[in-house]
């Protein structure tokens, strides 16, 4: 039958109350409990909710109201599992109701709650000790399942050190990188605007051509920066969620590669921004379609302003994970609305840097299920 595994380690309510006094977050979920002080900066509803619970039983906020936790952030919750409760006399029946109502026969010692069944790291479908990029294309008809039931921890997905190194980047690089193209581009653009040549539809008539003063280069740059939230959630939509056929291993490879690993592992921070290297050959591929599109300078005052908006998306994105705005503001609401996208509604919330175009193309996450601070 194999060696038995270790008895979990039991915790007093005593020592709970000081570890908690000393600025850990620690919660029950019934008998079991868990050591959350690495999460609370990252929870949607905010770090505040969260240590307001700490030392308590949060299994009734599982349940909600205001809403039901989905079964992915219970299963979240089992990351951070430390050991079990030293319970009273009331709290030992209580436990005895649970586990008979559980049917303890079927249960292995010491079962999570019944709805938090956990990621098992040795036996995630995956070996985690090698890079996930040739595995997953393996997975078939488990792959979209697996990819969507996030874990904490970092994701290798190359044997080359080299490849891996230019798979990741830190947040400030793309501000480093790509900030000062777009103040060179906007003066190049704003430069060339004044000269006074630029007139829209002059390649099919100059008697009804339009000249564009360079005042006109502001609204161009917000035109761009406009588009540029559109085509954010086109991408994020269609092609960052397309669900690849379950016999096509190479398919499945790319949509890991592209956004996969991002949903297996949400707070994997080397991973939340697009790397300069394979971004620019994306950005180089728009500049060229808005060139033949449009006429040489406005095409290139429309590019810079859409540049701009996704240096903004890309801090933005990073933010949302790893920041902790103030309650009431908009980064506030946003960073709820992206962290639920993550689990629970991976269908819908598409909207990144604004929730603008979730709204017409009928894919915004219901109000009602986020939580509200007490």
């Amino acid at each position: 039958t194999g060696a038995m595994a270790a008895a979990p380690r039991s915790f007093s309510e005593a020592e709970v109350r000081a570890r908690c006094a000393q600025g850990s977050c620690l919660v029950r979920c019934r008998h079991r409990l868990y050591d959350l002080s690495s999460f609370v900066r990252l929870h949607p509803g905010g770090e505040q909710l969260l240590r307001r619970r700490a030392g308590t039983d949060v299994s009734a906020a599982l349940d909600g109201p205001p809403h039901r936790h989905s079964a992915n952030a219970r299963r979240w919750l089992e990351q951070y599992y430390v050991g079990e409760m030293e319970l009273g006399d009331e709290q030992s029946h209580l436990k005895l109701v649970d586990e008979k109502v559980e049917d303890a026969p079927a249960q292995t010692p010491k079962q999570m709650y019944p709805r938090c069944k956990t990621v098992d790291m040795e036996k995630d479908l995956v070996d985690w000790r090698k890079p996930l990029l040739w595995q997953v294309g393996y997975l078939g008809e488990k792959y979209d399942e697996w990819v969507h039931q996030p874990v904490d921890r970092p994701i290798r997905l190359f044997h080359s050190d080299i490849l891996e190194s230019l798979s990741k980047t830190a947040w400030y690089v793309v501000f480093l990188v790509w900030a000062p193209v777009v103040l060179y581009l906007s003066w190049v653009s704003y430069t060339s605007l004044a000269q006074g040549n630029t007139r829209l539809f002059s390649s099919f008539t100059t008697e009804y051509s339009i000249p564009i003063h360079k005042y006109f280069f502001p609204f161009i740059f917000l035109l761009g920066m406009f588009l540029w939230s559109l085509l954010e959630y086109l991408i994020h939509r269609f092609v960052f969620h397309m669900k690849p056929p379950a016999s096509n291993y190479y398919l499945i490879t790319l949509h890991f590669l592209l956004h996969g690993q991002h949903h297996k592992s949400p707070f994997d921070s080397s991973r939340l921004v697009f790397p300069p290297v394979p971004a620019s050959l994306v950005i180089a591929f728009f500049y060229g379609v808005l060139q033949l599109m449009l006429p040489e300078v406005l095409g290139l005052s429309v590019f810079v302003g859409g540049l701009c908006g996704y240096v903004i998306y890309d801090m933005m994105h990073y933010y949302l994970h790893y920041g902790s705005p103030k309650k009431g503001t908009y980064l506030y609401g946003l960073k709820a609305y992206h962290v639920k996208h993550h689990f629970e509604h991976q269908k819908s919330g598409f909207g990144i840097s604004t929730r603008f175009w979730d709204h017409p193309f009928r894919t915004l996450i219901p109000e009602e299920t986020f939580e509200k601070e007490d």
